[in-house]
Parts: structure tokens; C-alpha cells; sequence
């Protein structure tokens, strides 16, 4: 009898950092996974900075995702890669508040690892890469909003928190970024990567996967 091998399917909820890295994730795990994420590459990136298409958002968005998404019953992916995290930081540029709060962001990741946990659905938390205050909110502003390395940093040890306690796997692709090179060659732009950095990003993610396949399979 042969056995029909069956390719494990990686579902990525994420902004658009991972629509930057998605396509060579893609390439990089051709035949060993498949790679999906939500519909809307196109849309998504008209504006980046904006939660639509693809582009998940912040962790209010990713839940209500999540929530509607398991309610039709047939979601069933080997691995749900996550991510939020840089949409909930924004400050907007006329007050100062922030797009989702510290414990409400704390809450809605509690949230989502109970959801995930009542639907038997596994899934990796992928740590949120980082911002330059001088990138971000001086040399490439954007018009409306701004981002803090300092609430970066914070909105991770949150997330490190809530995903640790509840025994959740961690991609550190902060970390990895971080030791890619200078923050000046790693930029495009306020937040975004070059080219280099995406392509080792994704390798970076695939070599995860391929260890966690050989320890789940």
C-alpha cells in the first residue's frame, strides 16, 4: 500500500510585514508546506498603514478574524503562524492615544490562545520586528500617526508574557531582524524591510518550520 503523504498547511494571520516575507516563504518551503493567509494581497497593499485585505491589523481585528473565521467550521490548519502587534502601537498624531491599549491588547491575545485552545487549532506567536524612532517619526513620517520604539518593546514583553504562560511557541523574528545589519540598510521605509532583509526573514521562518515538522510529524 503506498501512503499518501500530505503536505502540512501553514495559515498566517498577520500585517504587512508578513505579506512582505510571505512570498519567499512560499518559495522556500515549496513541497514540504503550504503557505496560506487571508485574501486581498492587492487591496492590502494600496496603504500598508491600513487594516484591510490580507493586512490583519491590530489585535482587535485579528480577533474578530479569528472568531468569524472558526465559526464556519472548516478551519483546520496544521499551523497558524500569528502575529499583531505594530498596528496596536500607533499613536495618533493630534493627541497622543493609542491605537489599543496595554491591557487590551494583553486581553485580546488572552483571548485568542483560549479561542485557539477551545478549537484544538496550534499555533506559533510570531514576536513583533522592530521600529527606529528617528526612522519612523522623523525621517519617514507618516502623515497621521507615529510609533515608539519604547511601546514596541513593551507591547512584546506583553505578548512574551501571555504567550509563555500558556506554553505557545515563539518565532523571534525581532530579534533575528535586529542582527541583520544596520537599522539604515534594513529600512524601505518607516517600518517596512529591504528586499534582503524579507528574503532572509523568510528563510529564517522556514528553517522553524522544518524543525517544528520534524518534532510534530
Amino acid at each position: 500500500m503506498i501512503r499518501e503523504i500530505t503536505i502540512p498547511l501553514i495559515y498566517i494571520v498577520g500585517d504587512s510585514i508578513s505579506m512582505h516575507y510571505g512570498p519567499f516563504l512560499e518559495f522556500y518551503t515549496q513541497g514540504r508546506f503550504r503557505i496560506m493567509r487571508r485574501k486581498g494581497d492587492a487591496v492590502a497593499m494600496q496603504n500598508l498603514d491600513i487594516a484591510q485585505g490580507a493586512n490583519c491589523g491590530d489585535s482587535r481585528h485579528v480577533l474578530e478574524f479569528l472568531e468569524a473565521r472558526l465559526k464556519l467550521g472548516d478551519f483546520q490548519p496544521d499551523l497558524l503562524l500569528l502575529n499583531c502587534g505594530l498596528h496596536d502601537i500607533k499613536r495618533d498624531l493630534a493627541n497622543g492615544a493609542i491605537q489599543v491599549p496595554e491591557e487590551e491588547y494583553a486581553g485580546n491575545l488572552q483571548r485568542i490562545v483560549d479561542l485557539f485552545r477551545s478549537h484544538s487549532l496550534p499555533f506559533a506567536w510570531m514576536r513583533t520586528t522592530h521600529c527606529v524612532d528617528e526612522i519612523h517619526n522623523v525621517k519617514h513620517a507618516p502623515p497621521d500617526f507615529r510609533r515608539y520604539a519604547a511601546d514596541n518593546e513593551r507591547y512584546n514583553q506583553l505578548a512574551d508574557r501571555v504567550m509563555t504562560a500558556a506554553g505557545v511557541p515563539m518565532i523571534d523574528l525581532n530579534g533575528f531582524t535586529r542582527r541583520l545589519g544596520s537599522d539604515e540598510e534594513l529600512f524601505c521605509d518607516h517600518v517596512h524591510f529591504q528586499e534582503p532583509a524579507r528574503k532572509l526573514q523568510a528563510a529564517f521562518i522556514a528553517g522553524w518550520l522544518s524543525s517544528w515538522e520534524q518534532k510534530n510529524h
